[in-house]
């Protein structure tokens, strides 16, 4: 596939929730360019630093953009300060990069979870905005979906555990109604304390059931 084709690719369902002592982040696989399955194995969920994390949906190749650069930065910072940057300031770096492009944007929605002293989620638009989301948030074509079943179930200071089955659910039920999400599975990544843990299949499968 070329790269012209590859900025194309679009179509996506991710979620993040704030949990108990965790923040989760969901995605599922396929990426689309129209009525093309362009993949069903598409990595929406990318680690930027060690707790900290991002999803992606929109024009991939502005999301890959995205990513290098904020990775690029969260390591110069822990070079130049020996220290970790928290969630907060990588959020507000992030928002910076895409307000900075604000008149050419990135064609991407975004999420960026993780966790310093206690799990956080922010969520952003094409011109930089941001917000500081306290339960949950989802983006891409198939989010309104997604946003119900969030909706019916959340609730605050859910153990993280019960937090990942919401995700895969609400995951599922956005598979199930757009047709520009589906793929191979569903990924889950679960940030906590202890680092970046991401789900296998035979784990997601099992919160399906």
């Amino acid at each position: 596939m070329t790269e012209t084709q590859d900025l194309r690719k679009t179509g996506t369902t991710t979620i993040g929730i704030i949990a108990k002592d965790a923040v989760i982040l969901a995605a599922e696989r396929k990426s689309t360019m129209g009525y093309l399955v362009a993949s069903r194995n598409a990595e929406k969920i990318a680690q930027v630093d060690d707790k900290i994390g991002m999803t992606i949906a929109g024009l991939v190749g502005d999301a890959q953009a995205l990513e290098k650069i904020i990775r690029a930065e969260l390591k110069l910072y822990r070079l130049q300060e020996d220290k970790v940057a928290t969630v907060k300031a990588a959020a507000n770096l992030m928002a910076t990069i895409m307000y900075s492009r604000r008149f050419y944007p990135y064609l991407v929605q975004i999420i960026v979870g993780g966790y310093d002293t206690e799990p956080r989620l922010y969520s952003f638009d094409p011109s930089g905005s941001i917000q500081d989301e306290k339960e949950y948030f989802s983006t891409g074509s198939g989010s309104p979906v997604a946003f119900g079943v969030l909706e019916d179930k959340f609730r605050p200071g859910m153990p993280a555990e019960e937090a990942k089955k919401l995700a895969a659910k609400a995951i599922r039920a956005a598979v199930q109604r757009d047709i520009a999400s589906g793929g191979s599975g569903i990924d889950i990544v679960a940030i906590d304390a202890s680092g970046f843990h991401k789900a296998t299949d035979a784990e997601v499968n099992a919160m399906l059931k």
